[in-house]
């Protein structure tokens, strides 16, 4: 049976299920940028040799996020699932949510003890946590949080030894907002993803910042070769390429203030958006899931609480189609 409940992209089980020809899908269940870096052609040497770590990936890293305090990692789900075993055992780890399901998976199969909060609730627990996850700008629910306020965070589990972990995969359309800064902080971990901004995501490349102790003991928990060649390769263009990054965050600001826009018309108050998706909590929103999947308008359905999330059009034709697939569902 089709479920998008637990990554969303899964076309062709969407296919199956509705009878729809994969190419007639307009595909809004990611978060993905639907504009992907424009890679010149790969390198035959890329294909033929192992990949080496003097290759320019992390120079080029590091001038992008302004630190060169990185570990290349296989997207930034490698990391959520191998930070946890750099953890003393039976830790209680805080997580605000709704957030990202696969770092409670990582945290919880790693034998600790994790605690789902809400903003509000987390003032009053912080002081008995001994690591906190925040995804921010959250994913899916598109809260952002203030550095100043994940700041004090910090500084409260730093006092007892703790960590702060920020997950920053939607971050890049607004850089300045990042915890990253030149130098590591005790206690502070950020992961960043190529994926999603760039519209890399099959290449499966992200980067941990943090101290170097963190950094090294994470790196020995790394496959041989966990970042492939091509992958580095590609990694460095998109990450020296400043003109199209500028032009991209253009672009995404554009297309989500008009996804706003869009979804407010009908249910004015109940959205929130980042650059690159749209969090849309209704009662109703299993059944227009279903009625926009019957179309062939893939979003992402989540059940508690009850909401949609919706990636961005990439052309007028599936904008068109979008607003008049919304709208024939709201008769």
């Amino acid at each position: 049976m089709f479920s998008s409940h637990n990554h969303g992209g899964q076309l062709r089980l969407a296919s199956h299920h509705y009878a729809i020809p994969l190419e007639a899908w307009l595909d809004l269940s990611t978060g993905i940028s639907p504009w992907a870096y424009p890679l010149p052609a790969v390198p035959s040497p890329c294909w033929q040799r192992l990949p080496e770590s003097d290759d320019g990936l992390e120079d080029a890293a590091s001038i992008y996020y302004g630190s060169a305090h990185l570990l290349p990692v296989s997207g930034s789900q490698e990391a959520i699932r191998r930070l946890p075993q750099l953890r003393p055992p039976a830790q209680r780890v805080g997580i605000l949510s709704p957030a990202y399901h696969s770092h409670h998976q990582a945290w919880q199969a790693a034998g600790h003890e994790v605690v789902e909060l809400t903003a509000a609730q987390l003032e009053t627990c912080l002081a008995t946590l001994d690591v906190l996850v925040v995804v921010n700008p959250t994913n899916p629910t598109a809260q952002h949080y203030p550095a100043d306020t994940l700041r004090h965070w910090h500084q409260t589990l730093i006092a007892r030894g703790g960590w702060l972990v920020v997950d920053e995969a939607f971050m890049d359309a607004t850089p300045a907002d990042s915890l990253i800064s030149q130098h590591p902080l005790h206690g502070l971990v950020v992961l960043r993803s190529i994926g999603k901004f760039f519209g890399l995501a099959g290449i499966r490349l992200g980067f941990v910042w943090a101290e170097t102790a963190v950094l090294q003991a994470l790196a020995q928990l790394q496959d041989d070769w966990s970042v492939s060649h091509p992958a580095r390769w590609a990694g460095k263009q998109a990450l020296a390429d400043t003109s199209w990054q500028q032009q991209q965050r253009e672009r995404l600001r554009t297309a989500s203030q008009r996804l706003q826009r869009l979804l407010t018309a009908y249910d004015n108050g109940q959205v929130t958006n980042t650059a690159l998706f749209a969090y849309w909590r209704l009662e109703k929103a299993k059944t227009l899931h279903q009625r926009l999947a019957q179309q062939g308008i893939l979003t992402r359905l989540f059940a508690n609480p009850s909401a949609l999330r919706f990636g961005l059009p990439a052309t007028e034709t599936e904008w068109q189609r979008l607003e008049q697939g919304v709208a024939s569902c709201q008769r």
